[in-house]
């Protein structure tokens, strides 16, 4: 049996603990690092807050580092560079680089193993880059079931335009969102992975288990109430790793408190996305959570949420 991957977990929602889980994941990070982001609708409440994400560049990432993002597929405040580009002022993403990577044109990835895909295609500008942070607000997804480091990769990273077209929808159907439930986890999957094969061993995960609706941040100031309780932030280097336990990490909620956000994942057949990347070798389900709070203690998802309390505004 495989070795455990490490999942390292602090309760702290702040910079502080973002920094301190950045130092435990980045000392593959070299080079140019890419750190994806979703940087959300225009006045989405739910977001990475900014000021925590501005430390990080402040204190950690040096003038090599940028914010990547793509336009999206959906008309909306990030359907062009031009309103992409103003959404990201609305929002505050203005102390760091932010790369539109489409913006000048797309690249195809190998998809390696893949069933439904051969190859990606890409913002171009991706490729410039040596490295990868993907920096998630775990949460969950109106198609996804849970939108986690999978999903901020496998979709964020496609284009607007083309990859995201290949992701969600069938050939010749009129229909942009004809892929769905296990065939569309398939797809996100089968998308990042040509994104991380790309980056070899050079990627690092962090999900931030804050404000989590069971609406994606690209639905903005739509998205549905806030009911899951606040957890903390987890980081690893394994991807499947980082996403399973932070799946994990719900289901050891009490029933009242993970019902809505459970209730998304298992009806969008969003657990299909950890078996997928188990099948496609992107990442080991066998894991182990290290306490950063209480001196790198081995714990159990269950502990993990222990402290946990019902989420009010």
């Amino acid at each position: 049996m495989a070795d455990k991957s490490k999942v390292y977990f602090t309760r702290d929602l702040s910079a502080g603990g973002l920094l301190k889980i950045y130092d435990r994941v980045s000392s593959n990070l070299t080079g140019k690092v890419a750190v994806k982001l979703h940087t959300g609708e225009q006045h989405g409440p739910n977001i990475i807050p900014r000021p925590w994400v501005k430390e990080l560049f402040e204190n950690r990432l040096d003038n090599n580092a940028a914010i990547i993002e793509t336009n999206t597929y959906y008309e909306g405040d990030r359907y062009t560079t031009e309103q992409h580009r103003e959404t990201l002022k609305v929002n505050g993403w203005t102390f760091a680089p932010v790369d539109i990577t489409d913006e000048n044109g797309t690249a195809l990835l190998p998809i390696n193993g893949g069933k439904h895909m051969k190859e990606m295609s890409v913002g171009k500008n991706m490729l410039n880059y040596d490295s990868m942070l993907a920096l998630t607000h775990f949460k969950g997804h109106v198609m996804g079931g849970f939108g986690g480091s999978n999903k901020n990769i496998g979709i964020g990273c496609a284009d607007g335009r083309i990859g995201k077209a290949m992701i969600h929808t069938r050939e010749g159907s009129s229909n942009m969102w004809s892929i769905a439930e296990e065939e569309l986890m398939e797809r996100i999957s089968e998308s990042t992975k040509a994104t991380i094969d790309f980056f070899e061993k050079n990627v690092s995960y962090i999900n931030v288990m804050r404000n989590m609706s069971v609406s994606c941040d690209c639905e903005g100031v739509d998205a549905q109430p806030v009911v899951t309780p606040n957890v903390g932030i987890i980081g690893s280097v394994d991807i499947l790793s980082a996403d399973k336990c932070s799946v994990d990490l719900i289901y050891a909620m009490k029933e009242e408190d993970h019902h809505d956000l459970v209730e998304r994942m298992e009806t969008r057949k969003g657990l299909r996305q950890l078996s997928c990347m188990k099948e496609l070798g992107m990442g080991n389900d066998s894991y182990e959570i290290i306490d950063i709070d209480n001196g790198d203690r081995v714990i159990t998802a269950e502990e993990a949420v222990a402290h946990v309390v019902p989420f009010t505004e």
